[in-house]
């Protein structure tokens, strides 16, 4: 199942990416974010394990996390918690004065065909269009605020 969220922001795709990669901050700057640990890292890609809320409901991942700031793409690729597998891109472009971006989340769950079906719809659908729609409207303030 694929997912994608997309937002038009009014501030440079640079300072956009800034905010997208400073993973270790979301807890403090994303108020559906709980915590973020940095677990290691090796050259420019990091192992962290995040835990976000949606509405009340904890969810918890580990990623491999490799930012391209050549390319104004961030990727993620889950490593643990039933997202197991999962890709997931932010993709940042100069678009109408600002900067447009989208998240796109593969996911493919190994499970049997019932299951997996219903499972990638509350997955997908339910948590994470949900978390990742929350995280761009956060960002776009942060980026778009005059002050920072």
């Amino acid at each position: 199942m694929n997912t994608a969220n997309e937002i038009w922001i009014a501030a440079r795709p640079k300072k956009v990416f800034k905010l997208a990669e400073a993973v270790e901050r979301w807890p403090e700057l994303l108020p559906h974010y709980r915590y973020v640990k940095l677990l290691a890292r090796t050259g420019n890609v990091c192992t962290v394990q995040m835990t976000a809320s949606r509405d009340g409901i904890p969810v918890r991942w580990t990623s491999l996390l490799l930012p391209l700031p050549r390319e104004n793409r961030i990727r993620f690729r889950h490593i643990r918690g039933v997202t197991k597998g999962m890709e997931v891109e932010w993709r940042l472009e100069k678009a109408d004065g600002g900067t447009r971006v989208v998240i796109e989340h593969e996911l493919r769950l190994g499970w049997p065909p019932v299951i997996r079906s219903v499972g990638e719809l509350v997955i997908g659908r339910f948590f994470i269009h949900n978390i990742a729609g929350k995280t761009l409207r956060r960002i776009k303030q942060l980026a778009e605020d005059k002050a920072g």
